[in-house]
């Protein structure tokens, strides 16, 4: 249970709270489901319900009334979530069935994500290094500089990067060790020797030549490791000097979306060489560290570039060029 937060108190903390361990233990952080099912069990204690018959399909209604929600997709989560539940707890017998009857809203605004080109990439670590260094963030320029090369160079997440020791960078190896991602687990991240001449120099100039092995790679004082949402600020404040050309329809850019240019960079070079995409999806998914490449699908955005080499690939193979 995290810290601060209020406990359980209606006759389903208990099936709640061992629904909560049960998807920790299979490596869900389940922070956002938590909070939804701590609403649940605060609305179903208000409502002073002390028999598990009463929880039917009309009081979850209602309780999904008093949450209302916006957008789509976060009325969706938190009908999933409540489903989710519910379909636990009918497997382990502590209700008959699942009282969840409520359908989810369909999605009729799909998030375009904006996809940064090389030559995006590098005006931002331009507009970076252009940075002015400031007392409390000595070597600013150099560190966001190297910052925004792994996220977008190796898609890591910004988690990741903020999480990097200096003792984490296997110059011999040419390997990063990730630790605590996404799912507690950790995963070694293989990087390219433009790459490791980036972290070489970094390195360098930023430790000297006796690093502290356990000295956050990413600090600007003794006090910790940069923070993700300075990181994110910092992103956003650089973006009206790279003058991007964001197409219609397409969201401003945002910090992850470097993460979801390299994996739709990797797919097209993979076309452009004549590899099977589909034979390698598993290998992407966990240099991304994803737990299945049905998590992976979803950065694969369709792009112009994309469906042009799908279709060379298909006329390769279809006698007539496709032709009917």
């Amino acid at each position: 249970m995290s810290r601060g937060r209020p406990e359980l108190h209606s006759l389903l903390a208990g099936p709640i709270g061992a629904f909560l361990q049960y998807k920790r233990a299979l490596g869900c952080k389940y922070q956002t489901e938590a909070a939804a099912l701590y609403l649940l069990d605060r609305y179903i204690a208000d409502r002073h319900v002390v028999a598990l018959n009463q929880i039917d399909s009309r009081l979850i209604d209602a309780f999904l009334a008093s949450r209302p929600r916006a957008r789509v997709r976060s009325y969706n989560h938190l009908v999933g979530v409540t489903r989710r539940f519910f379909d636990w707890a009918s497997i382990q017998g502590v209700l008959e069935r699942n009282p969840v009857n409520a359908c989810s809203r369909r999605v009729t605004g799909q998030r375009i994500p904006y996809l940064f080109s090389l030559d995006d990439a590098k005006r931002l670590l331009e507009a970076a290094r252009g940075m002015r260094t400031r007392p409390k963030a000595p070597h600013r320029a150099l560190v966001y500089e190297m910052v925004f090369a792994l996220l977008y160079g190796l898609g890591l997440r910004v988690g990741e990067v903020t999480r990097l020791l200096v003792g984490d960078v296997d110059f011999q190896s040419a390997m990063l060790l990730v630790r605590d991602t996404k799912f507690y687990k950790s995963r070694l991240v293989p990087f390219g020797p433009r790459m490791g001449e980036r972290l070489t120099r970094y390195v360098d100039e930023r430790f000297g030549p006796c690093p502290d092995p356990e000295a956050p790679l990413f600090t600007f004082t003794k006090r910790g490791a940069i923070h993700e949402s300075t990181i994110s600020l910092t992103f956003h404040s650089l973006l009206p000097h790279l003058e991007l050309d964001i197409p219609s329809g397409v969201c401003t850019p945002r910090l992850h979306d470097l993460r979801h240019a390299f994996a739709v960079g990797t797919l097209l070079r993979w076309y452009r060489s004549g590899i099977d995409p589909n034979s390698r999806l598993i290998h992407l998914a966990t240099f991304l560290g994803h737990a299945d490449p049905a998590s992976t699908a979803v950065y694969l955005t369709i792009t112009e570039e994309l469906l042009h080499e799908a279709d060379r690939r298909f006329r390769m193979f279809v006698p007539g060029g496709g032709q009917s």
